[in-house]
This record gives structure tokens, sequence and C-alpha cells, in this order.
């Protein structure tokens, strides 16, 4: 199931995504941590401050070629277009939004093994609150930092620092790369789309709490790792089920059965 690989990662399929930055100082810094690490490939995220900035490129000191180059979007799914993997740091433990979670040394072997062939994304949140549960819930695995226990704050770019590190000496050991490869996460998007469709239309979703059902969903598949094959399998069986499930009501239909 697996094979040895060297350093054969592409940086271009690593890709450092910031959402909703709030101060662009953090972007210039994230930037300089980035290309220390041999790392160029920066993607922003609905930023909460203004960019390019002057800050931004004064804390940058000569990565001003990754803020050149950064993408900016306007949501999640731009930055996410075409990624394999994606992981996401999270310094709170979260029960059910992700199936996996990898400490930053464990993360960086991955990260070099799945960015040989094809794009992964680390994504990092704002500053204050990180990520939401919608977003984590876009990631097949959780990065954690492991940090003093009493005091384990971290700064953005100190967050990027330690995980390109971690990429960077990944990239110089020999990792594990599975020859076995997992479906990509805009698959696996468009699968949990057609799942709760069908699920809604068969009444389960209306029986639980939607949110939580779909994120434990989630949680068992992304434990699962369908290939291509497999997840096309599950699109088919959906697929062919689908025809034969009662139409669902529109919303004015089920508001006034609620009503009632």
């Amino acid at each position: 199931m697996f094979s040895n690989i060297g350093s054969g990662m592409n940086p271009e399929n690593l890709r450092i995504v910031l959402v909703g930055t709030s101060h662009p100082g953090n972007i210039g810094s994230v930037a300089r941590a980035m290309k220390t690490m041999g790392l160029f490939r920066l993607e922003l995220v609905a930023p909460e401050c203004a960019f390019p900035d002057e800050q931004a490129t004064a804390n940058a000191s000569r990565a001003d070629d990754v803020l050149e180059a950064a993408g900016r979007h306007d949501n999640l799914d731009a930055a996410l277009a075409g990624c394999g993997l994606v992981m996401g740091l999270s310094a709170r433990p979260r029960r059910i939004t992700t199936a996996e979670v990898l400490d930053v040394r464990e993360a960086g072997r991955r990260v070099v093994a799945e960015a040989e062939s094809r794009p992964v994304a680390l994504l990092f949140g704002r500053e204050r609150s990180g990520l939401t549960n919608a977003e984590l819930d876009r990631c097949q695995a959780l990065v954690h930092i492991p940090a003093n226990p009493e005091y384990g704050s971290l700064n953005l770019a100190a967050a990027v620092q330690v995980v390109c590190h971690e990429v960077n000496m990944a990239r110089g050991a020999g990792v594990v790369a599975p020859t076995r490869r997992s479906a990509s996460a805009q698959d696996m998007e468009y699968f949990f789309e057609h799942l709760a469709r069908v699920a809604d239309r068969v009444g389960f979703l209306r029986k639980h709490n939607p949110e939580i059902l779909m994120r434990r969903l989630r949680q068992l598949f992304y434990r699962a790792a369908p290939d291509d094959h497999e997840l096309q399998m599950l699109r088919g069986l959906l697929a062919n089920v689908e025809p034969h499930l009662p139409e669902l009501p529109d919303a004015a239909q089920r508001a006034g059965t609620k009503d009632e």
C-alpha cells in the first residue's frame, strides 16, 4: 500500500491558505516564513484588512515575490479548487469536525507525500477565532501544534513557520507515500452534497440535527478515505436510488406543514 520516496514534492502543489486575516503585517510575516522554507504559494481568502499594504511589504522582508504572487479569493471554494487534500490548523480540541487529528510532524510527512502528485492546502484561520466549524468541515484532517498547555498562544506567522519547517524537514528525509490515493477534496464535496440531498429526500435529515449529522457522516467517510473508484460506486448507488424517491416539498409547503 505504501512506497518510499525521497524529496520529490512539488512546492507549487502546496498552498498556504489564510482565511479572514485581520492585520496586513501578519500576511507579510507569513510570506517571510514561507520563503525561508522554500514555499511560495500563498492564497488569501476574504482578508479583513487592506492588501497590498506597506506593513505587509515591510514584514515580508524581501519575500515581496510571495506577496505579489498571492492569490486573493472571495470564498474558500475558489482557494481550494483542484486540491486533493485539505488540512486545517486548530488549537482547540474538536470532537466531531474531522476524522483525524495529526501532530505537526506527522502532518509535514503527509503533506510531502501527497504534494508529490497533487495540490494540497493548509488552512490557517483568523488571528482571534481561528477557522469556523463550517471551514473545518472542509478539511480531511486537523493539524495540531503541541505547545505549553498553560500558554499555547502562537501568532499566525509563528504557526505557519512551524508547519512549513516540518514540511521542509520531511522533504529532506525519506517519507512514506500512499500508493492508493484517496478521492480529491472537491470530489468529496460533490459526494457530500449528493448524500445530503438523498438523505433529505428520504426524511432522514429532518429526524435529526442536519448540521451535526452531516458532520458525523463527513467524519465517517474522511476516516474511510475512499479512492476515486469507491467514490464513484457510492455516487452511483445514490444516483440509482434517487429516481425512486418522492420529490421534496418546496419551502412554502414545508412552512405550511410546520404551521399545521
